[in-house]
């Protein structure tokens, strides 16, 4: 794909939506660090479910360190995984208190040393809550930049990578959230919804005739 499609691209998905932002309901750096580690493997709607009552409970480092590893189970039992979580959770409250003085650090390097911090996490939690250009590669973009064209690549961070080079400086730091919302709404796994999207022309996805003719499942 060129750069004048890629430009294109963004410009339509940025005049759709101007302001993008995550799905998952947070108030504090802090909080959207442990709505993000709640979010693997699982929906932004069932984490905010369950964060909804927590944050309300504890909404500090602090406070939630205080409940310990099974009275944080009790909140987010509805979330997949959670045990492992919770102890993930409470581990890195803990070193949110003792290195940081209660306070999410800002570097890639800090975030991806607490417990059930990866890439993708970091990339989200320093893009949304400190404004860094990074893009988080989660399911929904690695299809879509393969899918389309856009920033074709054979792991994640390889699409990362590839975005973070090719995608136009004055659309980076919402490009995350502009590809996760497409993925999530439009360009679908099963059956991408190709007769409403509004880059088909641009895109390069070889099956969108396909796509867009009738379902002719009943």
């Amino acid at each position: 794909m060129n750069a004048a499609k890629r430009a294109e691209i963004f410009a339509r998905l940025k005049a759709a939506n101007p302001a993008p932002t995550t799905e998952l309901a947070y108030t504090s750096p802090f909080q959207l660090l442990i709505a993000v580690i709640l979010s693997a493997q699982a929906t932004d709607v069932s984490v905010n479910k369950a964060t909804k009552k927590l944050f309300a409970d504890a909404p500090t480092p602090a406070a939630v360190a205080a409940l310990g590893e099974e009275r944080l189970a009790d909140y987010i039992r509805t979330i997949g995984l959670y045990r492992t979580k919770a102890k993930n959770v409470i581990a890195t409250c803990n070193i949110l208190l003792a290195q940081h003085g209660g306070e999410v650090p800002r570097t890639r390097e800090a975030l991806e040393a607490l417990p059930g911090v990866g890439r993708k996490t970091a990339n989200v939690v320093l893009n949304t809550a400190f404004g860094e250009p990074t893009i988080a590669v989660d399911t929904h973009i690695f299809r879509v930049a393969n899918r389309t064209g856009l920033a074709p690549g054979k792991t994640p961070l390889a699409v990362e990578l590839k975005l973070l080079k090719s995608v136009p400086e004055a659309y980076r730091h919402d490009a995350h959230h502009w590809l996760i919302l497409h993925g999530r709404y439009v360009c679908t796994a099963r059956r991408p919804q190709c007769e409403r999207c509004l880059i088909v022309d641009l895109c390069e996805f070889k099956g969108k005739a396909l796509a867009q003719s009738p379902d002719p499942t009943p």
